[in-house]
């Protein structure tokens, strides 16, 4: 009895075992932002409320609000590079990029993450326009729509594009020419704050 007892409770396991997925294929490799600069470790910045600069979570389309990097066949048609994947969305990698850039060329007192400094006065918020190849001109593209509020009422907004050629629309060529790019738009960023 005790035997039927036991197959009879291991039964629904074996019975889920057959439906139950934990996840497609990993991929060979993911791919990341590095800045071209980065602060010195062991320095540390001091600030007040008037110099510090928060970061707001920037935001991103729908399209690159995925792990995946976008191709722009035509106006209207758009699909996904092959083998392509991101460590994390688009938007928080390069708001990441942005806030080093920032902090290694200006030496400002930077706050990012998900609480962005709540005594800073100087807040930079953006969205992501666009992060992929366009095979029409054959380069890949970063357009980020910068926001910034000072202590004051005013807010000034600038966009911020770059572009750098691909030999093909392949993982290995795409990756490093929108690090490229995404440097190129973050410096701009970085020197416009200044």
């Amino acid at each position: 009895m005790t035997r039927m007892t036991k197959l009879a409770a291991l039964a629904p396991a074996l019975l889920l075992g057959g439906c139950l997925s934990f996840g497609g294929e990993a991929p060979d490799s993911l791919l990341t932002l590095t800045p071209a600069a980065t602060a010195p470790a062991g320095e540390s910045a001091a600030s007040d409320r008037g110099t510090a600069l928060a970061i707001v979570p920037f935001e991103a389309t729908k399209a690159l609000d995925v792990t995946r990097v976008p191709v722009q066949v035509t106006d209207t048609e758009l699909a996904y590079l092959q083998d392509a994947f991101w460590v994390d969305r688009p938007a928080r990698l390069f708001g990441q990029l942005v806030a080093e850039t920032i902090r290694s060329q200006n030496g400002r007192v930077v706050v990012d993450g998900d609480d962005p400094g709540l005594n800073a006065a100087d807040r930079l918020h953006g969205s992501l326009r666009a992060f992929g190849y366009d095979a029409r001109t054959r380069e890949v593209v970063v357009v980020f729509d910068a926001v910034r509020n000072g202590a004051g009422a005013s807010a000034i907004s600038r966009r911020f594009e770059a572009r750098v050629p691909v030999a093909a629309p392949e993982t290995e060529f795409v990756g490093p020419a929108l690090n490229q790019a995404a440097n190129q738009v973050a410096g701009e960023i970085a020197d416009w704050l200044n």
